[in-house]
This record gives structure tokens, C-alpha cells and sequence, in this order.
């Protein structure tokens, strides 16, 4: 089965072919008897096929495989009534992810989902077929079944985390609870809170970012707001509300919830109003030492943190099968507690 891809944004999705074949895959007709002013050809034909993500609806439509009115298309066509909409189901790629013994802290677990505290420098799946070592390895090993959505290398993974951000994600054991977790993230009713240790002071105690996000063009992997000075590829709305939780000297806690879900968002926001995150050296932020927090040279000269201090620590979402609303949490990783601590030592206000 496809199932909703929403958390993989870059081009060379789109631009790679769906692998089809005349012999085994199905032709689906479907016949617009009214028009719904604004709704897109790729949205329209997601919601009547749920578990073919909008990820493989474009990618369908850009090689053709999907025609209006025995014409080719683009995603972003608005149908009208009368229209006729011819579309190859391709068969689904094989599932190939190698199950490893790799530690996976699982804080809540039913028939059909886990919720994992992920933990930093492990990425969420492989790219390619002969990488190893990733969370979707060890959620293989663990897990008797796990969904399998449009991407063989991501059983389970409905979103995903930065390599060394830690904390709260949800895993979807069943096709079913994948495309309807897949579809609160979607449609933006799940609720996210991050744990953020920040440099300076914000002015404010609470405040919203709203500023969009798009490729650096020259720094593969490096998002920015674009600006006079900064120019920016694919860029996209991009809003996060924080909160001030804690001042220390230099520093303070704040509680991030992201309303969108682009790549790198809490970082380049947080950097954007001028307070990048405690060991996030692409986004402006510094590496720390316990020397240069307390002033004497007899200390420690290893950072306190060797990565950005960030923790996805709380979401709210409904359960996809029981439907009642669930709040599942992730405490903070020995080290970022460590850092905290060691700020709170040296830099209590």
C-alpha cells in the first residue's frame, strides 16, 4: 500500500519516476460530477485515495501517468465538473530495511502505535538502500509490524527529527494509523512542544514567528529566511510560537510549538530573532564550556553540550484508530539536563 508522505520536501522526490508496469498495475477512472472551487487535482485525488500519499499523486502526474480528460496535467489543476481523471496504481516498491539491534526507547505502545524518545545522532531512516545504523533499523528489529508507506527505507516513520534533536515521535504500527496520523500532521491538528535552550534574552516573553523558509542556495542541507540580503529556493510559510520559561545570564528556556513543520524551523526562527540555539554553530549558535561559564580555568574545557539543545518534549494528537485525544511525552536526554544544570550553577539570575 501508498501511504501519506508529508514530512519529505525536496525536489528529487518529485523528479524520480514511479516505477510502473502495464501487465500488473490497475487504471483507475474517476469522473468529476461537481466542481470544488480551489480543490487541487493532487489534494482531490489524495482524500478519494487516502493511502496514496500526495507525494506519489505528483509525482504520478508529473511523468504523465495521470491525465485529465486524456490530457497530461499538473498537480496544482483545479477540476471542474464533467472532467474525466484517467490514473495508473503503480504496485508498491519492496520493503528492505535491515532489522538492527539498536536501542529504541519506547514510552508508549498499543496494537497499533509507539511512541519513541528518539536519541541524538541517529537519523529517523536510511537515504539509500545500503545505510545503516538509523532509527527505522532498530524500530524493524523491535517491532513485530510497522507500517510501510510510499518509501521502503521508512516503515513506521509518519514524522521525522533532526539527527541530533532528541525526543517525542510517533510510530505507526498499522497502514490504517499511518495515513490518519498522516493526515492530523497535514492538517496541522497535532500540538508540539519543543525544550530550547537559546543564547541572549528574548525581549518578550511570548511571541509568534511568522517569517518563511526556504534552501539556502549554495548550502546544501541549510535553511534561511529570506530577506534584502538572503535569497532563498522553495521557500514556504513557515510560524512558531515561544514561550520564555526561565532567564539565566546569557541564556534562556523557552518552550517552542511549531503551527508548520518545515526542516530545521525552531533553529532558523530562534536564530532569525537573533537567539540561536545553545550548540547549533550552523545557525549562529556557540559551543560552551564549563570554564567559560564559571570563570575559573581549572574546569572542564569539553563543551556542555556538543549538539543544538533542542527536545521535541510533548505532542498532542488523536489516537488514529480510537479517536480519543492522547498527550505523550519524552523527559530530556542526561545531557541537555546536564547543560541546564551547569547553566543554572554558574548562571543564575
Amino acid at each position: 500500500m501508498w501511504f501519506a508522505d508529508l514530512t519529505r520536501d525536496s525536489e528529487d522526490i518529485l523528479d524520480r519516476p514511479v516505477p510502473l508496469d502495464e501487465e500488473s498495475d490497475e487504471v483507475v477512472t474517476v469522473r468529476i460530477r461537481q466542481r470544488v472551487p480551489g480543490r487541487r487535482i493532487d489534494k482531490y485525488l489524495h482524500g478519494r485515495f487516502a493511502r496514496m500519499s500526495r507525494t506519489l499523486i505528483q509525482r504520478l502526474i508529473k511523468q504523465g501517468a495521470i491525465t485529465v480528460n486524456g490530457k497530461p496535467t499538473k498537480p496544482s489543476y483545479e477540476l471542474t465538473a464533467g472532467d474525466e481523471v484517467q490514473m495508473t496504481v503503480p504496485q508498491p516498491e519492496p520493503y528492505d530495511v535491515v532489522p538492527e539491534d539498536i536501542p529504541v526507547n519506547v514510552v508508549y505502545e498499543d496494537s497499533e502505535l509507539l511512541g519513541v524518545n528518539k536519541q541524538a545522532g541517529i537519523v529517523c531512516h536510511p537515504a539509500r538502500a545500503t545505510q545503516t545504523g538509523t532509527l527505522a533499523n532498530g524500530l524493524a528489529y523491535y517491532a513485530e509490524r510497522l507500517s510501510k508507506g510510499d518509501d521502503p527505507f521508512r516503515p513506521g516513520i509518519v514524522h521525522r527529527l533532526d539527527k541530533q534533536t532528541t525526543g517525542i515521535m510517533l510510530v505507526a504500527k498499522t497502514d490504517e494509523a499511518h495515513w490518519r496520523l498522516a493526515l492530523q500532521f497535514e492538517q496541522r491538528t497535532t500540538q508540539k512542544m519543543y525544550l530550547a535552550i537559546v543564547e541572549g534574552s528574548p525581549q518578550l516573553d511570548a511571541d509568534i514567528i511568522n517569517a518563511p523558509i526556504g534552501n539556502h542556495p549554495r548550502i546544501k542541507d541549510k535553511r534561511v529566511v529570506p530577506g534584502p540580503r538572503q535569497e532563498a529556493k522553495d521557500v514556504k510559510e513557515a510560524v512558531t510560537r515561544y514561550e520564555v520559561v526561565e532567564r539565566l545570564v546569557g541564556f534562556t528556556l523557552v518552550h517552542l510549538y511549531p503551527k508548520t513543520g518545515r526542516t530545521h524551523q525552531l533553529r532558523v526562527h530562534m536564530s532569525h530573532i537573533g537567539h540561536s540555539m545553545l550548540g547549533d554553530p550552523m545557525y549562529g549558535g556557540h559551543f560552551v564550556t564549563e570554564a567559560q561559564l564559571s570563570g575559573r580555568e581549572d574546569d572542564s574545557r569539553d563543551p556542555i553540550l556538543v549538539r543544538q539543545a533542542l527536545h521535541a518534549y510533548r505532542i498532542t494528537f488523536r489516537h488514529p484508530i480510537r479517536e480519543q485525544e492522547m498527550t505523550l511525552e519524552a523527559p530530556p536526554p542526561e545531557d541537555f539536563e546536564r547543560a541546564l544544570a551547569l547553566l543554572r550553577k554558574y548562571r543564575q539570575i
